[in-house]
C-alpha cells in the first residue's frame, strides 16, 4: 500500500525529527520530495499511521494521511518521484 502523508506543523523552530523519524518507520521504503508531504510504501493502515504520527506532533498540528494506491494522479513532480510511485504500488 502506498500511503501519502501532508501536515502543516505551526511552531516555528520546533525540532520535528521524531514526527520525520516515526513517518520513516512507518513502511519499508519512503518519498520526500516536497517540504511537507512523504509518500511511504508500507503495510499498516491509514489509521494506524495517522495513530503514530499523532504521538510526535503538537495539538494545533494538522494531519492528512490517504491510501493512494492504484488511485487516478497527477502532478507536477520530476520524473524520479512518478518512477517511485510505480515501483512502488
Amino acid at each position: 500500500m502506498i500511503l501519502l502523508i501532508t501536515y502543516d506543523l505551526k511552531q516555528p523552530n520546533r525540532d520535528y525529527e521524531s514526527l520525520y523519524d516515526a513517518i520513516k518507520k512507518c513502511g519499508s521504503h519512503w518519498w520526500h520530495y516536497l517540504e511537507s508531504t512523504w509518500i511511504v510504501d508500507t503495510t499498516i493502515t491509514v489509521d494506524e499511521c495517522v495513530n503514530r504520527l499523532r504521538q510526535t506532533m503538537d495539538n494545533d498540528d494538522f494531519l492528512l494521511v490517504v491510501d493512494i494506491t492504484k488511485r487516478p494522479r497527477q502532478g507536477w513532480l520530476p520524473s524520479k518521484a512518478w518512477d517511485w510511485i510505480k515501483q512502488h504500488e
